[in-house]
């Protein structure tokens, strides 16, 4: 058994018993287990946790569930509304809960205040002290905590140096850049040595290109210091670059939480689907286990749907594009489509088309059915433009029907 899977049954005993401590339940061995994940940032249960605000018949969080690893960093995905900042605050403490529980290293931290959680927060907005210098920014709260002058300094320069800003700990952070004051945020996070981090958002005031050196930098920063971190965001890449696991949220609750790459290939639910990536809807068949879209067989994912008219939830690469002169005789399988844009992408092109045919336009609710195919650039079908006419068929790729 791992270690995390240690903590994980200490934690289930710690549920089913109310305080793990309360009938002897725990050993010796698995107290020194508990301890150790508080030393290292400890793992984090949210367990059936509801959250109303006052003067709201809506829940924002509604039987809300988490578990994040010690180490590990899971970030909270979703639209505006869906609840991941305020699953965030309620984590902090900076949202009472009305129901569940919320355990970090194992700990009940429930009705712990703020201050007594040993988190540590980065929001959109920096929240740094324009009179003081990035140096004294960052030693704020190290002073807030009592420790003395010169262990302060030593510990704000190895967080400055942490997120390279060493050599401007002596500017006002109003002289520093939207990335830079960003930076500075960060260092006086984690100068504390908080057992979880939680970013609110950090990235979304800044410049495109800023965004995405900086989200690099976090990621690094956070596996080279170890911290338990909580990241939400409402930019997909932002989400698939940086993260151990997303959690899709919706509702208040989260809809389905994998590895990235796990969540955009086998989408559990067809919010999942169409809310990470791009995604066509297609007409087709599925008996629960392959499907038939534009006359070619496919697997589906499990929980597909059946029936001889689903919808089947394709990706633009798992998509093929032949030019129809290629198949004149009238062998290839697939549909017949008109080209409408290309989009040139460097390494990859994405091309609109909207099939030729009207028969879907009764399913596709009396409009023309359109479909998005991306391919490698050197995939393109040679003197391929807008207006010709191309053949659209799936991979043998699973998708879900729904």
């Amino acid at each position: 058994m791992t270690l995390a899977d240690t903590k994980a049954a200490v934690a289930a005993a710690a549920d089913t018993t109310g305080t793990a401590s309360a009938n002897g339940t725990v050993t010796a061995a698995a107290s020194a287990v508990l301890k150790e994940s508080e030393v290292r940032g400890g793992g984090i249960q949210m367990r059936n946790v509801d959250k109303i605000y006052p003067g709201s018949s809506k829940k924002a969080l509604n039987d809300f569930n988490l578990d994040v690893k010690p180490g590990e960093m899971v970030v909270l995905l979703g639209g505006s509304g869906c609840g991941k900042s305020t699953a965030l605050r309620s984590l902090a403490g900076l949202e009472d809960i009305q129901s569940g529980r919320i355990l970090v290293g194992g700990q009940d931290v429930t009705g712990v205040p703020v201050n007594k959680r040993n988190m540590a927060m980065v929001f959109q907005a920096y929240s740094l002290f324009p009179h003081m210098t990035a140096l004294q920014n960052v030693e704020f709260g190290l002073e807030v905590h009592g420790v003395g002058k010169e262990e302060r300094r030593r510990v704000a320069m190895g967080k400055l140096e942490l997120v390279g800003l060493a050599d401007q700990a002596g500017k006002y952070t109003q002289q520093m850049s939207g990335g830079q004051q960003q930076r500075v945020a960060l260092a006086r996070a984690l100068a504390v040595d908080p057992r979880v981090l939680l970013l609110d958002e950090p990235l979304s005031a800044l410049d495109a290109k800023v965004r995405v050196q900086l989200r690099d930098e976090i990621r690094r920063i956070q596996l080279d210091t170890g911290t338990t971190t909580i990241f939400v965001t409402h930019d997909q890449e932002e989400a698939l670059a940086v993260a151990d696991r997303i959690g899709v949220m919706n509702g208040g609750r989260i809809e389905q939480i994998d590895a990235p790459q796990t969540l955009y290939q086998r989408p559990a639910t067809e919010y999942v689907a169409t809310f990470i990536g791009l995604t066509n809807r297609l007409p087709g068949s599925s008996d629960g286990r392959e499907g038939v879209v534009f006359g070619r067989r496919l697997p589906v994912l499990p929980n597909s749907a059946k029936g001889s008219d689903v919808t089947v939830l394709v990706r633009p690469e798992n998509l093929t594009l032949a030019a129809a002169g290629d198949a004149a005789d009238g062998s290839a399988v697939g549909e017949h489509a008109r080209v409408e844009v290309i989009h040139f992408l460097g390494a990859l092109v994405r091309v609109d088309t909207v099939i030729s045919s009207g028969k879907w336009q009764r399913w596709n609710n009396g409009e023309q059915l359109k479909v998005t195919v991306q391919l490698p650039a050197n995939e393109l079908p040679a003197g391929l433009a807008v207006g010709s006419d191309v053949i659209i068929a799936p991979r043998p790729v699973a998708a879900l029907a729904v």
